[in-house]
């Protein structure tokens, strides 16, 4: 492959995406980054922050002729210091940075679909995702409960929400059965087959995605103690256990369920490629303990790569506050590996 070609989307234009991808301009970096966004919106985020940007436009048209091979080794260049690309879509309200606006949630989901065409069609290898409010896109009418399920629409595959801490050692990496419920939801959507989708997903992806020859997947139960032998809950006894042992009768090196009050220890991690958790708050809070900052968001599953920053828009610093482009820097990465 040629220089990886990466799609950029800032996320929520109220938020800090806009800064982050402003930051991230002022370095070289060993890919190509094309940025979908509203030009201006990124042109006034530098000069808040007075940061030197110069902006090139790029047409759709022309990222296929490249990608499509009408140029010598694809015209793909690294993207140098203060100079980015920007696939121009334009905001349809005034953005005012740490104030929330409706009017562009339309925006913001028009950049994911542009970056989505262009990693099926391949002239991009891959989207990273800046943070976007769910809140204020529902607050408009769309029906949105995250990136994931968002891309799992649009591309037809069956998502299975990762976030990975390759910067700690050795590294975590937890998985969720469920993602964005509320919480007296998810036992009612544990099923047999939930868990066996996820697993053989996870799985698969360690394998051919990360390289890892027989992964070690730790399962976490759903209740305290994993049901403390159905005094505190049946669903280890009657769901999770049964599906792993016949995971298990089929090749599958998993371990569990365990109580994950004592999974998300070293003694456990130690031999561990990836933790299923059964819900959000189950498996996130040890994983960005560990590594938030730098840690990183994957949707597998998927027929594109997707990798995102592993925080939110973060409102009340956008234009101004201290900003740490850790994450983005490190989605970035991953992605150009996974990609290669």
């Amino acid at each position: 492959m040629s220089v990886p070609r990466l799609a950029i989307t800032p996320g929520e234009p109220s938020g800090i995406g806009p800064d982050l991808c402003v930051l991230l301009a002022q370095s070289d970096l060993p890919i190509e980054c094309v940025f979908i966004a509203d030009p201006e919106l990124l042109q006034a985020r530098a000069s808040l922050r007075n940061l030197p940007l110069t902006i090139h436009r790029v047409s759709v048209e022309e990222l296929k002729n490249g990608a499509n091979g009408a140029k010598d080794a694809d015209e793909r260049t690294a993207t140098r210091a203060n100079h980015i690309k920007v696939l121009p879509i334009a905001t349809e309200d005034a953005v005012i940075p740490g104030v929330l606006t409706t009017g562009n949630a339309h925006y913001v989901l028009s950049t994911l679909d542009h970056a989505v065409a262009g990693c099926k069609d391949g002239y991009f290898d891959a989207m990273v995702t800046g943070p976007v409010h769910k809140g204020v896109i529902n607050d408009a009418g769309i029906a949105f409960t995250g990136h994931t399920e968002y891309l799992a629409h649009q591309t037809g595959g069956e998502p299975l929400m990762l976030l990975t801490a390759e910067n700690v050692n050795p590294p975590l990496r937890v998985a969720l059965a469920t993602t964005h419920l509320p919480l007296s939801e998810v036992a009612n959507v544990i099923s047999p087959q939930r868990i066996e989708r996820a697993l053989h997903t996870l799985n698969t992806e360690l394998r051919t995605r990360f390289n890892i020859d027989k992964p070690h997947i730790l399962v976490c139960g759903l209740n305290p103690h994993a049901g403390e032998g159905g005094h505190l809950g049946h669903e280890e006894i009657n769901i999770i256990e049964p599906t792993l042992k016949r995971l298990r009768d089929q090749g599958m090196n998993l371990t569990g369920p365990l109580p994950a009050d004592t999974l998300f220890t070293p003694h456990h991690l130690a031999d561990a490629d990836a933790v299923l958790a059964m819900y959000h708050d189950q498996g996130l809070p040890v994983l960005k303990y560990a590594g938030f900052g730098h840690s990183v968001n994957v949707t597998l599953g998927l027929p594109i790569i997707r990798t995102s920053v592993d925080h939110g828009t973060a409102i009340d610093k956008a234009g101004t506050g201290s900003i740490d482009v850790g994450s983005l820097k490190a989605a970035i990465s991953l992605a150009a590996t996974l990609c290669q």
